[in-house]
């Protein structure tokens, strides 16, 4: 098997005003001739270690039933940190958002050979990393066409946002375990994650989103979670599947 490529960089955002740190991944076969999709990760190293998203990538590029991609992990620098800006309510939530849309994206278009349009661009993200990457797909539908959520937070503030979203725009990948019906947050408190995200799947189903769904049997946990990290891969990334909608490319 050819290695990928893990690249290390940062990148400065004026938004909101500090440095970030980013992982990123060229697949084993990286040419600056093509173009790749990409997908903006967050809590970007777990992904990489514990969610085992390069180690997947590569085998299934390796099988050859998955479009190659490029992966770019975002990491978080504390706890403190990652609820400010993923929490739907955090006081960072909103310019962390136009961050990934207006600053991040024009970073990673203009530095690798990517498509330029929603369809090829994926967020994706589990717990709090799952909410603002739903929130920035389902505001900025036209910049993110799909969406990989592991368990997100789901608040009342995010079902309106997809009561209101056009389903013709958004392709999502979702999954919640039957046991997150007490999940000690980072505030110290204990939320149902289980019951909002059913009526989200619910919502979802009823207005027609290209949609993938699963409940799964266990909690809020990255060992529950690994799977779907494989699984959400082949969902979005089907070679065949990605070769026809993009073949106008």
């Amino acid at each position: 098997m050819t290695e990928a490529k893990m690249l290390e960089k940062k990148i400065w955002s004026n938004v909101l005003n500090e440095e970030l740190d980013l992982l990123i991944y060229l697949p084993p076969t990286f040419s600056p001739l093509s173009k790749y999709p990409f997908f903006l990760v967050q809590d970007g190293k777990d992904y990489f270690q514990f969610g085992k998203l390069a180690r997947f990538a590569d085998e299934l590029v390796d099988d050859k039933t998955i479009q190659e991609a490029i992966f770019v992990g975002i990491p978080y620098k504390t706890v403190e940190d990652r609820r400010e800006k993923y929490h739907p309510d955090g006081p960072q939530n909103e310019a962390y958002i136009r961050f990934l849309a207006h600053e991040l994206v024009p970073y990673i278009e203009d530095n690798f050979p990517t498509y330029h349009m929603g369809a090829s661009r994926f967020l994706m993200g589990d717990s709090l990393g799952a909410s603002v990457s739903l929130k920035a797909a389902l505001k900025y539908p036209h910049a993110f066409g799909n969406v990989i959520l592991h368990s997100p937070l789901v608040t009342d503030a995010l079902m309106e946002l997809a009561e209101k979203a056009d389903p013709a725009l958004t392709k999502i990948f979702h999954v919640v375990g039957n046991g997150e019906t007490e999940v000690e947050t980072t505030d110290n408190k204990v939320a149902n994650f289980l019951e909002p995200n059913l009526e989200l799947h619910e919502l979802f189903q009823n207005r027609g989103f290209d949609y993938y769904f699963q409940e799964f049997e266990g909690g809020h946990r990255w060992k529950y979670w690994q799977p779907f990290v494989k699984e959400a891969l082949q969902f979005m990334l089907d070679k065949e599947q990605f070769a026809t909608e993009n073949m106008s490319v």
